[in-house]
């Protein structure tokens, strides 16, 4: 199912309950009830509570959010390591070179076409990227410079396959939800507080109260879809990208 179609649900249904309840709790008001006699105190305690409610999403939106983008991030970062190395390695033989480069663009090839399908399924990493990873690994540190111009490229090489193994971790740790559970319970038992406490003011059936109540309603919805959809970083529709990996590494969607 689309995620824009349960988004779309999700919100419709937000507001036909509201707006269901709306309607049946007008039947039950007796017919000379009077609205403005509302007590202030709780006119200013819903208040209250909208405004804690909205400062909580707010920092949770935030919170996916950098969690999003730290993980967009470590996919630059895999990726432009893994494009020195290759780069790097101009300065060994040309079998030595051509070998790493290809057991380069394995890897990239195969964490582009599978290991981004495997961590959206499962929230990890696979065991084939660590092998192949393994494999790039060992053709940079089991060569010989012969040359003091070669040793001098060792070394950077060498850093540059822990910078990849390092983001490929950080990866990894990034791969399934980031918000814990507890956090999610506070949320929807917010909204329902939230959009519960709409109730007291003793809305009307007027055209512009249930329209108000409706849009409410389904802002509160689209919020926490929006923190849903977020919450994976590799996962969902707002997602990280392979994109680095295919930019600097033109030559495996060809």
């Amino acid at each position: 199912m689309s995620e824009w179609l349960v988004l779309t649900i999700a919100m419709a249904a937000a507001c036909a309950v509201v707006l269901t309840i709306v309607v049946i709790n007008h039947r039950r008001i007796p017919d000379d009830d009077d609205p403005s006699e509302t007590p202030d105190v709780m006119e200013y305690m819903t208040m209250m509570i909208g405004v804690v409610y909205a400062i909580v999403l707010g920092l949770a939106i935030a919170g996916v959010w950098e969690a999003r983008s730290a993980a967009q991030e470590t996919v630059r970062q895999e990726a432009q390591a893994l494009h020195e190395i290759s780069e790097r390695v101009e300065v060994y033989p040309a079998d030595v070179r051509a070998r790493i480069r290809a057991d380069v663009e394995a890897y990239v090839a195969y964490v582009v076409d599978d290991e981004w399908r495997h961590m959206s399924e499962k929230g990890e990493l696979s065991e084939q990227g660590t092998d192949l990873l393994q494999r790039v690994r060992r053709g940079v540190t089991d060569y010989r410079p012969a040359d003091d111009h070669e040793g001098q490229a060792y070394q950077p090489l060498v850093d540059q396959v822990a910078a990849v193994d390092d983001a490929r971790n950080a990866r990894g740790q990034s791969a399934g939800a980031t918000m814990p559970g507890v956090v999610w319970f506070g949320l929807i038992i917010g909204a329902l507080v939230t959009v519960g406490l709409v109730f007291t003011l003793q809305i009307r059936r007027t055209g512009r109260e249930l329209l108000l109540a409706g849009l409410f309603s389904a802002l509160i919805a689209f919020l926490l879809f929006l923190i849903w959809d977020f919450d994976a970083p590799f996962g969902r529709g707002i997602s990280a990208t392979a994109t680095p990996f295919t930019d600097l590494f033109p030559q495996i969607t060809e």
